[in-house]
């Protein structure tokens, strides 16, 4: 498995709005080949909140095809919107990992 880490630097006032971008984002990521896990993490960075989403892919070449289509442009684009600046994007093999199996995903929610 690999995941892209991103980190976006959020402006004052719109983590509401960036929150609503990444869930509305739910649907469509899901139908890409290979996807498994999206998880979005929040710190305080002094005045401008820092975004951090990590995007789990059952391979490299599932994770760079995601990047090939207009899906991967118009969410960045959404995002952008509410952050300062160009996001930091990196690839990381995945060492290990530990989901929750799917059917108890669905009962926490």
């Amino acid at each position: 498995m690999h995941a892209r880490l991103t980190q976006f630097r959020i402006l004052p006032g719109k983590l509401e709005e960036f929150t609503r971008a990444l869930q509305s984002m739910g649907p469509a990521i899901r139908k890409q080949r290979g996807f498994r896990a999206l998880l979005v993490l929040r710190a305080e960075g002094g005045a401008t909140p820092v975004g951090q989403t990590i995007a789990v892919w059952d391979s490299l070449e599932d994770l760079r095809a995601s990047e090939k289509n207009f899906f991967f442009y118009s969410a960045l684009a959404k995002l952008m919107a509410c952050c300062e600046g160009f996001p930091v994007i990196a690839e990381q093999e995945v060492l290990v990992s530990q989901f929750a199996p799917e059917a108890m995903a669905k009962k926490d929610s």
